[in-house]
């Protein structure tokens, strides 16, 4: 489970918290008071940043991929976005696709199992995958079309039935395996690897996917940060990547 996916369904508890808070020793407004809030309601809390929103008084914090607003007495929290009418641009999501590249990073590709194209590297995309998940192997099957397009695919694993599951239990063995890039082929394919266990990132990729709300495979993290759920073709991939570039 997220760090933080849990703090919507006892919003009512953190607001009393906060407004009981407000009796200790004071802060003046701002980060201090705001963490301190925080903190004292959810010791387990781990913010990675409190900084000033575009709105007078409101604060953006962030733990891990998920961004929540706080008012900087540390009395309010608002889950939600913050759109710019005039401009008609949504301000949140910058920081959550940059906040999502940087957790990915934190990962490592030393935890990842990726299929470099043959020649040119043009775009990376992370795939948060399910080896038993139809389109996650439709997608797999056309692996040598992503690499003739220059996309290089870094896999993440993601079985949707949860730990214990048989597709938990096959992406460990794929991890696991002398040859990954083999391994994963094949286990997509349908066909039955033999079963290892060693240390894996598995439980990481999961914990990471839920983090983000990822809730289907595939699930496509792109260069830009945003996420696109569901499969999609090469040669559409190969436009969309550049045409967000600007190539």
């Amino acid at each position: 489970m997220s760090r933080f996916a849990r703090l919507p369904s006892v919003a009512p508890a953190l607001i009393f918290g906060l407004a009981v808070g407000l009796g200790q020793p004071a802060f003046a407004d701002g980060p201090a008071k705001i963490r301190k809030s925080l903190e004292t309601l959810l010791p387990d809390i781990k913010i990675d940043s409190i900084e000033r929103s575009p709105i007078d008084g409101l604060y953006e914090v962030l733990v891990g991929t998920q961004l929540m607003y706080v008012t900087g007495d540390g009395r309010y929290y608002i889950d939600g976005r913050i759109v710019d009418l005039e401009k008609r641009v949504d301000l949140t999501e910058p920081r959550l696709a940059a906040a999502r590249l940087k957790a990915v990073e934190r990962v490592g590709e030393d935890n990842m199992i990726i299929f470099e194209p043959p020649g040119k590297t043009k775009h990376t995309v992370t795939v948060f995958t399910d080896i038993d998940c139809g389109y996650c192997r439709k997608l797999h099957k056309q692996i040598d079309g992503y690499g003739e397009e220059g996309i290089r695919i870094r896999y993440l694993f993601f079985p949707r039935a949860g730990k214990g599951s048989p597709s938990y239990d096959e992406a460990v063995s794929v991890w696991c395996s002398d040859d990954r890039q083999a391994a994963m082929t094949a286990a997509k394919s349908g066909k039955v690897i033999q079963d290892k266990q060693c240390p894996n990132p598995v439980d990481r990729h999961l914990a990471l996917g839920h983090e983000m709300g990822i809730r289907g495979t595939p699930a496509l993290l792109l260069e830009s940060g945003d996420l696109v759920p569901g499969y999609v073709a090469p040669e559409q991939l190969a436009a969309m990547l550049d045409q967000a570039s600007g190539n």
